[in-house]
């Protein structure tokens, strides 16, 4: 930007006055088609006359040599300040600056006269435009009053002479090679409302990502239930400021008779909607598993209550089952990435199918498969949040994590923290994060001491109830039980064992199982009608077995075993 031309009107120079005719201040537009006096007039079919009134007659506009910089620039509405030399002095401030900032005085370095310029983050940048002559623009800075401001700095060529340059050149070339004195034009644009509406849409978007992560978290579990057999950790971990909230979540439901439920799922989307929808699934989840259904049944009645419960809506889950008597997990999975499995020598194993597809699609009859669980081994249930990266596809993040996996040790919230920190996850991840850490501790010494099993195959008919009662009292005997609790043990076994003889079919099995917190009495048999509990009338001879055991027991149930027939099974909570 050059003010050569405007020089003239500039504090410390000189206006040379220039004198015009008429004829030179019509603009270049209109003088072109301006007819030189005397000519002839073009023939009627050069061009045809224009319809409608005559215009009025135009008036001569000033030119713009005509004008002065101190009168264009004091009109604008903006603050506009004109600095001067190295030192950046202050040689012009317009009316529109001094309203917004005050009066500035002249020839005073701007680090002094213009302490706006600082708050500004402005006065780094006039050394840079001087010495580039690149116009420089800082956006939306907040002085201390409160207003914002959007700033461009441009650089301005002026020359120590007090004639123009078309004189210079004319004056031989001395005066053609004068000194160039350089300066800086600042320009301030009034955004305080922009940036006020700016805030209050960010002030908006922070409460509803507030009220999602809080949902959110609501909804999670508060404090994980931790079985006997287990040690179970988890993370969650919502995206960036930038990125929605999403529906991650996880769960942990015992079972009973030693058995556990892990959950873990996605729902795909973002914000409260989806956290909404989380809640919903988290939630029949918990009383789909209180049937003590096998995984791929409870699969398959989140599928067709996902689809009720939003068609448009898409989630991943997994649900797998921990039974301490097997040492497995049986699992079944909607569209959810793979189990991962470390022994503990550091071989990971990655569960293989059975996969279905999403919750909600339909159409789809789900499957179970199983993936060995042994003491001293470590399982990783996972959100995609972890593992999925837009440079690379979701395998390869799957082996980065199952490679962290081998080398992670320690318990199982250090493994989950271990695993964030390995894949990169940070505070500004770009997707929700949930990690559910399970793991199966090898006991030995005295800790294994607090774990024993027992078990007695029931062959014959009635006779199998005495010897039940017989092998149920000898084994809590060995176990050292008070008394008290040993009776109530005897008894529970012989009511089982009674309504297995009576309803069920064989073969059946007698299993006891001490932990260090519980005592569980399980019997199983080939008939797969589960007993329910009803009120026996007082003529009746039968009918209270299941109603003794709910009164005696800490807890009971039921559930059918997968290879046909059923588990009956009670517990007794173990004194501290």
């Amino acid at each position: 930007m050059n003010f050569t031309r405007w020089s003239a009107r500039l504090p410390g120079t000189q206006r040379r006055a220039a004198a015009r005719d008429d004829r030179s201040a019509v603009p270049a537009a209109r003088a072109e088609y301006a007819r030189p006096e005397g000519s002839p007039a073009p023939p009627d079919d050069a061009s045809p006359a224009p319809s409608g009134p005559a215009p009025a007659e135009a008036l001569p506009g000033p030119a713009l040599d005509d004008l002065s910089a101190r009168e264009i620039l004091g009109r604008l509405p903006a603050p506009v300040a004109l600095l001067h030399g190295a030192d950046h002095r202050v040689a012009y401030v317009n009316d529109a600056y001094e309203a917004a900032f005050g009066p500035r005085p002249s020839g005073v370095p701007a680090a002094e006269a213009l302490p706006e310029l600082a708050q500004l983050s402005v006065l780094p940048l006039l050394d840079q435009v001087l010495r580039s002559g690149t116009a420089r623009t800082v956006k939306s800075r907040r002085t201390a009053e409160g207003g914002s401001y959007t700033v461009t700095c441009t650089p301005v060529a002026a020359w120590d002479s007090a004639e123009e340059k078309g004189d210079k050149e004319d004056k031989g070339p001395d005066k053609a090679d004068a000194k160039k004195e350089g300066g800086v034009l600042v320009y301030a644009a009034d955004v305080t409302d922009h940036a006020e509406a700016a805030e209050r849409l960010r002030t908006s978007e922070r409460r509803h990502r507030e009220t999602a992560v809080t949902l959110q978290r609501s909804l999670l579990p508060q404090e994980l239930e931790q079985p006997d057999d287990l040690r179970i950790a988890a993370t969650y971990q919502p995206g960036g400021t930038d990125a929605a909230v999403g529906g991650d979540w996880y769960d942990v439901i015992t079972l009973g008779a030693g058995r556990t439920a892990l959950v873990i799922g996605d729902v795909m989307g973002r914000g409260v909607r989806a956290a909404a929808v989380m809640g919903q699934l988290r939630t029949a989840v918990r009383a789909y598993a209180r049937l003590d259904l096998p995984p791929h049944e409870v699969i398959q009645l989140l599928d067709i209550l996902a689809a009720e419960i939003d068609a448009s809506q898409i989630a991943t889950c997994v649900y797998a089952v921990h039974d301490p008597n097997e040492g497995q997990l049986v699992y079944a999975s909607a569209g959810h990435l793979p189990i991962l499995v470390c022994d503990e020598d550091g071989t990971v194993h990655r569960a293989a199918d059975p996969t279905g597809p999403p919750l909600g699609t339909g159409g789809w009859v789900h499957t179970s498969g199983t993936i060995a669980l042994p003491p001293g081994s470590t399982a990783v249930l996972y959100t995609d949040g972890l593992v999925e990266r837009r440079s690379e596809d979701i395998d390869e993040g799957v082996a980065s994590l199952a490679r962290a996996l081998s080398g992670a040790k320690g318990s199982p919230q250090v493994v989950c923290d271990r695993l964030i920190r390995s894949l990169g996850v940070t505070a500004e991840h770009d997707d929700d994060v949930a990690v559910l850490v399970v793991q199966h501790p090898a006991r030995t010494g005295p800790n294994a001491e607090l774990f024993h099993n027992a078990a007695l195959d029931l062959l014959g008919g009635i006779e199998a109830a005495p010897r039940a009662r017989a092998f149920a009292t000898g084994v809590l005997t060995s176990w050292r039980f008070p008394v008290e609790l040993r009776d109530l043990g005897v008894l529970a076994t012989s009511e089982l064992v009674a309504n297995s003889l009576q309803h069920g079919t064989p073969p059946m099995r007698l299993g006891l199982r001490r932990t260090d917190r519980r005592l569980i009495i399980e019997v199983t048999d080939g008939d797969d009608h589960l007993p329910r509990r009803r009120q026996a009338e007082p003529a009746d001879e039968a009918g209270r077995g299941i109603s003794i055991i709910a009164s005696i027991a800490t807890s009971w149930g039921s559930r059918r075993t997968p290879g046909g027939g059923k588990a009956v099974w009670c517990e007794f909570a173990l004194p501290r």
